[in-house]
């Protein structure tokens, strides 16, 4: 989540709550809704956009292949709003996701008179999810994808790394992951996203001495935003 302050610094927090930590947009779906509800005691006016992986860019100046509507909304307390968002129909890759993002920008109201006149905070509160553009026929399915990865031993300027290779045509996206030797374990420091067909190094805290039998211990986020657990073997062979 990222914020703008608008003046001087008091407590605040975001009121809109989005209804889900990421969005699955397959190719046969004719729309995909997302729910806002405000939480707050004010009105809330939300803006919403999709960009394709550059956060700095205004919603005017973006080319995506999606819409939203509405993309800007006025939310009564205790209220929600539905965000439409539907695929416009240009040209994607059909043998791997593609990945964008859905930016959630809520403006406060405006101070009334008293608070303008003593120190007040403004923030617009902007959210980034992950949305998935998923072909029809792609083989395999997304829930088994992590289990597909393969897993060996590496090192990076003389620091042990762990690299995965992801042959799937799904993103995986792991939270914790640990190389398990005897009672020995390793945690992976600087996680991130592995693309489809991508290999991906992850620095370890600690050396893995006796990598024979070790196991790879996965925790991953699925399409529904919980974690699914995954476990695989080892290979100590290749650097990286």
């Amino acid at each position: 989540m990222a914020a703008l302050a608008l003046s001087c610094a008091l407590p605040v927090s975001a009121s809109v709550i989005v209804g889900g930590t990421r969005v699955v947009y397959r190719a046969t779906d004719k729309e995909v809704t997302l729910k806002l509800t405000n939480e707050g005691q004010s009105p809330a006016l939300t803006q919403a956009w999709v960009d394709a992986g550059t956060a700095t860019p205004t919603p005017t100046s973006i080319e995506v292949p999606f819409t939203i509507t509405p993309p800007i909304a006025r939310i009564d307390p205790g209220k929600g709003q539905t965000l439409r968002i539907l695929y416009t129909g240009e040209p994607l890759p059909q043998d791997k996701e593609s990945l964008f993002w859905l930016n959630v920008l809520e403006i406060p109201p405006k101070p009334s008179a008293d608070e303008a006149g003593a120190n007040s905070l403004q923030m617009a509160f902007r959210s980034r999810f992950k949305l998935f553009f998923r072909p029809a026929g792609l083989p395999g399915n997304a829930t088994e994808a992590p289990a597909a990865l393969r897993w060996e031993l590496g090192s990076r300027d003389g620091k042990p790394v762990l690299v995965a290779h992801n042959p799937t045509p799904y993103h995986v996206s792991p939270v914790t992951v640990e190389v398990i030797a005897g009672e020995h374990l390793a945690k992976a420091t600087d996680l991130d996203m592995i693309a489809p067909g991508a290999t991906t190094a992850f620095h370890l805290d600690t050396e893995v001495r006796n990598p024979a039998g070790a196991t790879v211990r996965v925790h991953c986020i699925n399409d529904f935003g919980g974690r699914d657990k995954f476990s695989a073997p080892l290979s100590a062979s290749g650097s990286r």
